[in-house]
C-alpha cells in the first residue's frame, strides 16, 4: 500500500512540472460596441494548432512557456489583430481584444455577447450537462434549471412549470411529440426519460406564451433536435447509476447514430429508508439515421425500443418525523413484492423536401406502443409511537397504535398512438411562414385490480360494525378508441421601425378529438422588440389561448370504485398573457444577462387533480376555475471566465375553486354553522418560491480541474389526506433543500503530451458527485395511516440522503 502511495505521489509530480511548461492565455475578443464576437480564429505564430471563440467571444489558448509569444486574432468582416505575450511567471495571462469591423466585408454580420431571445423558445448550451451532478441526469437535469421550472424529486425526470403538472409539458424530438408511461406511480419506477443526451444537437425550451406550431399543452415545451454527424464520433460512459454507449457515423449520403442506455438504481435507492431487495434494471436503444436521397430528398428516420423492470422486496422501514422535542417513530415490517415491466416502441420516418432555400416540405409518419405491467402484494405491519428523550441522551417509545395494511393490485394496460403529419415552411426576405396537419389515431385497452385494507387494533379500517370494508378499491376494463385531427399555420415577421428591430409571431391551431366530438381553435401571438439604446435591453410580451385537449388519463372518472371514461369531459382552458425583458451587460470585462418576467394565466374547465410521489390522480370531470401568476428573476453570466453561471428566484400563486364545493360546519357540540364553500385553495402544485443557483469554476491555469455546484431551495407542496375533499390539502410540506456538488478532471488532445501519441481519444473525464451534500431530509409524499378513532397521522417519505457517485467519460 505504502510503495503505492509513493509512486502515486510521484506521477502527480511529474504531471505538476510538466504542467508548468506550459500556461493558457485567455480573454474577450469584442467589438466596436463591446459584445463578443464567436468563431474568431486564436492563435500563436508558428503554432499549429488554435482555438475559436465561444458564443460569448471567450477563448483559452495553451501556450508553450519561451520568453514571448505573438498571438494571432482573425475573423471574418474583422481586421486581423496581434498581441505580444510575455511570460513573467507561472500564472495564466488574461487578454481581452477588441476588434474593428472591415466595411469591405462585413456585411449584415450579427454579434451578441450572449444570444438574445427572439420569441418565447429559449436555447439551451448543453456543454456543461456532462458534468453537472445529478441523480436522475438526462437533458431534464438542464430544464429543472431554466427559469419557472421546479422539481422536488431528484429521482424523477419530470418537472412542474408555473403551476402546471406533468402532463401539461409537451416533449418534441425531431417535431415529433413524445409520450411517457401512463401507470407511473413513484418515481423509483421511471427509469430512463426518452431522450438520450448524447444524441441531442440542440435543445430549446418555453415557459408559456409558446407559438401554435408546439400545440396546446398549457405549460411549456421542450423541442429537441438530435444532431446528424459529421464525422465518426463515438463516446462511452460508466458511473455508479448505468452506462451509455455511443456512435455515429458520415458518409457521402448516409449518416447514422446509435445510442445505448443501461441504468440501475439500487445503489441511489439504497439511501431510502425502506430498506429491501431492489433488483432494477432499466434499458433503453436509440438511433437517428439520416439517408440522402439527393440534393433536394432525403429520408429519416427515428426509433426507441425501452424496457424498465422494476422489482422490490421490501422487509423493513423506519421513519422519525416531528420536532426534536415532540418526535414520532413509524416502524413496518414487510412481507411480499412488487414487480413491474414497462416496454415502449417509437419509430418515425419524416420524407423532407427542400426544392430551394426558402420553401421546406416533410411527410412524418410515427408510431408510439407502451406495454405496462403493474403486480405487487405487499403485507406490512406497523406500528406509531411517541419518542421521548431522556436527560442522559436514552429513549423511551410510547406506542400510539400499531396495525397491519395489505395492499395488492394487477393492473395492465396497452396504449398504440400512430400519426401521420405534413409539415412545411416557406421565408420570403424578413417573413417565415410555417404550417402543419396531422392526423392520428390512439388505441388504449386499460385493466386495473387495486385494493388495499388497513386494520388497527385487529379492527377493519373503515368499518360500520356490520360489514369489514377495503380502505381503497379500484377496478376497470375499458378500451378506448378515438381519432385526433391537428393543424395550425403560423408567421414570423421581422422589421426595423425608428431605431428599433422587432419580431411578430401571429398563429392559429385547431384540433378535433372524436372522443368527446369536441373542436377547437386557439390564436397566439408574440412580439420581440430590441430598442437601439445606450444600454442593451430586449422585451417581449406573448399572449394566446392553449386549449388542452384530453388525454386518456383525464378521461378516467371513478365512480364508486370502478372506472369509467367520461365522454362529456371537455378540454382544460387557459389564457396566457407573459411580459419578460433581458439587458445585457459586461461586469469585470465579461458578459452577464438579467431577466425578468412576469405571467397570468387565468383557467377555466379544468380537471382537479392529487399528485402522490409522481401519480396523478384526476377526477374525470371538468369541476374547476384556477389562475396562476407569478414572476421569474435571473442572473445569467460569466461570474468565472469561460464558466456560465446563474442565479434566479421565483415567486408564484397558483389557486383553483372547485365548483358545487362546499361542505356543512358545526360547533363542537354538533350545532350547525350553515354551508360554507372553501372558495380558492391551493392548487396541488404551487410552489410559492424558489431560488437556485448553478455556480461553475476550475482551477487557475489548470482549467481541467472543474467544479459544479447546484443548490436549491423550493417550497414545498401542498397535501392532504388521500381521496379527501381537495380543500383539505392546504398544508405544504417542508422546504425542498438539496445541494449538489461535482469535481472532475478532463484529458483532452493537445493539451496532455500523452494524449498526443494516439489518435483514438480525444477526451475523458472523471467525474467526482456528491448528491445531497448535507444530507437534507427532502419529502416526496406521505403515508397516511389511521386508527380506530379514524384518526389520521401523515407520516413523511423521505427521498435519498447523501451519497457518492462516481462517473467516466471517454469520447472517440
Amino acid at each position: 500500500m505504502k510503495k503505492n502511495t509513493i509512486i502515486f505521489l510521484m506521477l502527480l509530480i511529474a504531471v505538476a512540472a510538466n504542467a508548468q511548461r506550459r500556461l493558457f492565455v485567455r480573454g474577450y475578443v469584442l467589438d466596436g460596441q463591446n459584445r463578443g464576437i464567436e468563431l474568431v480564429n486564436v492563435y500563436a505564430k508558428g503554432a499549429t494548432n488554435g482555438v475559436t471563440t465561444n458564443e460569448q467571444g471567450f477563448y483559452e489558448l495553451l501556450l508553450n512557456i519561451n520568453d514571448s509569444a505573438t498571438v494571432t486574432y482573425s475573423a471574418v468582416g474583422y481586421k486581423t489583430e496581434e498581441r505580444k505575450v510575455i511570460f513573467k511567471d507561472d500564472k495564466a495571462l488574461n487578454i481581452s481584444i477588441i476588434l474593428h469591423s472591415d466595411t469591405t466585408l462585413l456585411k449584415n454580420i450579427e454579434v451578441s455577447a450572449i444570444p438574445k431571445q427572439r420569441d418565447m423558445m429559449v436555447k439551451l448550451r448543453t456543454s456543461t450537462l456532462r458534468l453537472t451532478p445529478d441523480a436522475a441526469g438526462g437533458i431534464e437535469a438542464l430544464v429543472k434549471t431554466q427559469l419557472g421550472v421546479v422539481n422536488t424529486n431528484e429521482l424523477s425526470s419530470q418537472y412542474s412549470v408555473r403551476g402546471g403538472n406533468f402532463d401539461e409539458n409537451s416533449v418534441y424530438v425531431n417535431g415529433i411529440e413524445i409520450y411517457r408511461p401512463l401507470l407511473i406511480r413513484a418515481s423509483q419506477q421511471e427509469g430512463l426519460s426518452f431522450i438520450n443526451p448524447d444524441m441531442v444537437g440542440s435543445v430549446e425550451f418555453s415557459a408559456g406564451g409558446f407559438s401554435a406550431k408546439y400545440g396546446d399543452k398549457m405549460s411549456s415545451v421542450l423541442d429537441v433536435s438530435y444532431k446528424t454527424p459529421k464525422k465518426f464520433e463515438a463516446g462511452v460512459s460508466a458511473s455508479l447509476l448505468g452506462v451509455t454507449a455511443y456512435v455515429g457515423t458520415s458518409g457521402k449520403r448516409f449518416t447514422q447514430s446509435h445510442g445505448i442506455r443501461y441504468k440501475t438504481n439500487q445503489y441511489l435507492l439504497g439511501s431510502l429508508e425502506t430498506k429491501g431487495d431492489f433488483n432494477n434494471s432499466f434499458f433503453d436503444y436509440q438511433t437517428f439515421m439520416t439517408l440522402n436521397i439527393s440534393k433536394k430528398w432525403s429520408l429519416d428516420f427515428l426509433g426507441n425500443i425501452s424496457r424498465n423492470n422494476y422489482n422490490f422486496k421490501p422487509t423493513k422501514r423506519e421513519t422519525e418525523f416531528g420536532t426534536f422535542n415532540m418526535k414520532q417513530r413509524f416502524s413496518v415490517n414487510f412481507h411480499g413484492q412488487e414487480k413491474d415491466v414497462f416496454t415502449t416502441y417509437f419509430g418515425a420516418f419524416a420524407f423532407n423536401y427542400t426544392p430551394n432555400n426558402r420553401l421546406k416540405l416533410s411527410l412524418n409518419a410515427s408510431a408510439f406502443n407502451t406495454q405496462e405491467h403493474e403486480t405487487y402484494d405487499i403485507i406490512g405491519a406497523y406500528s406509531l409511537s411517541d419518542v421521548q428523550t431522556n436527560a442522559d441522551g436514552s429513549e423511551n417509545a410510547v406506542e400510539l397504535g400499531s396495525g397491519s395494511s395489505v395492499e395488492h393490485a394487477r393492473n395492465r394496460l396497452s396504449a398504440t398512438v400512430a400519426t401521420v403529419a405534413h409539415n412545411g415552411s416557406w421565408k420570403w426576405k424578413k417573413s417565415l411562414l410555417e404550417w402543419g396537419v396531422s392526423a392520428g389515431e390512439e388505441i388504449i385497452f386499460d385493466k386495473i385490480r387495486e385494493w388495499e385494507r388497513r386494520d388497527s387494533a385487529q379492527y377493519s379500517l373503515p368499518q360500520n360494525g356490520e360489514n369489514v370494508n377495503v380502505i381503497y378499491n379500484l377496478s376497470s376494463n375499458n378500451t378506448m378508441i378515438s381519432t385526433r385531427l391537428q393543424a395550425y399555420i403560423q408567421q414570423t415577421y421581422s422589421l426595423d421601425f425608428k431605431n428599433t428591430y422587432w419580431t411578430f409571431n401571429v398563429g392559429a391551431r385547431t384540433n378535433y378529438w372524436s372522443f368527446n366530438n369536441e373542436w377547437l381553435v386557439s390564436p397566439r401571438l408574440s412580439i420581440a422588440m430590441f430598442p437601439e439604446w445606450k444600454k442593451d435591453f430586449a422585451f417581449r410580451f406573448a399572449t394566446g389561448l392553449y386549449y388542452q385537449s384530453p388525454f386518456y388519463k383525464e378521461v378516467r372518472q371513478v365512480v364508486t370504485d370502478t372506472v369509467i371514461l367520461n365522454r362529456d369531459i371537455k378540454a382544460q382552458r387557459s389564457l396566457h398573457f407573459l411580459l419578460g425583458g433581458d439587458y445585457f451587460f459586461r461586469m469585470w470585462k465579461r458578459p452577464f444577462k438579467l431577466t425578468a418576467e412576469l405571467y397570468y394565466k387565468p383557467a377555466w374547465n379544468i380537471i382537479s387533480y392529487s399528485v402522490d410521489n409522481v401519480q396523478i390522480r384526476y377526477s374525470g370531470i371538468n369541476d374547476a376555475k384556477a389562475y396562476t401568476v407569478g414572476a421569474d428573476f435571473k442572473l445569467f453570466g460569466e461570474f468565472v471566465p469561460g464558466a456560465d453561471s446563474w442565479i434566479s428566484f421565483s415567486w408564484m400563486r397558483s389557486k383553483e375553486d372547485l365548483y358545487d364545493d362546499y361542505f356543512d360546519a358545526k360547533t363542537t357540540t354538533g350545532n350547525s354553522l350553515g354551508t360554507i364553500s372553501p372558495g380558492w385553495i391551493s392548487r396541488p402544485n404551487e410552489q410559492r418560491y424558489s431560488f437556485s443557483i448553478f455556480f461553475q469554476d476550475y482551477v487557475p491555469n489548470h482549467p481541467e480541474y472543474k467544479v459544479h455546484l447546484k443548490f436549491v431551495w423550493a417550497d414545498g407542496l401542498p397535501y392532504g389526506p388521500p381521496r379527501s375533499p381537495r380543500y383539505l390539502s392546504e398544508n405544504h410540506a417542508k422546504p425542498y433543500r438539496r445541494v449538489d456538488l461535482g469535481a472532475s478532471r478532463g484529458f483532452k488532445q493537445g493539451r496532455e503530451k500523452f494524449m498526443t501519441k494516439q489518435k483514438v481519444v480525444k477526451e475523458f473525464w472523471f467525474n467526482l458527485e456528491l448528491l445531497n451534500l448535507f444530507n437534507i431530509k427532502n419529502v416526496s409524499s406521505y403515508y397516511w395511516v389511521s386508527d380506530i378513532n379514524n384518526s389520521e397521522y401523515a407520516v413523511p417519505n423521505y427521498l435519498t440522503g447523501f451519497m457518492v457517485n462516481f462517473r467516466v467519460s471517454v469520447e472517440f
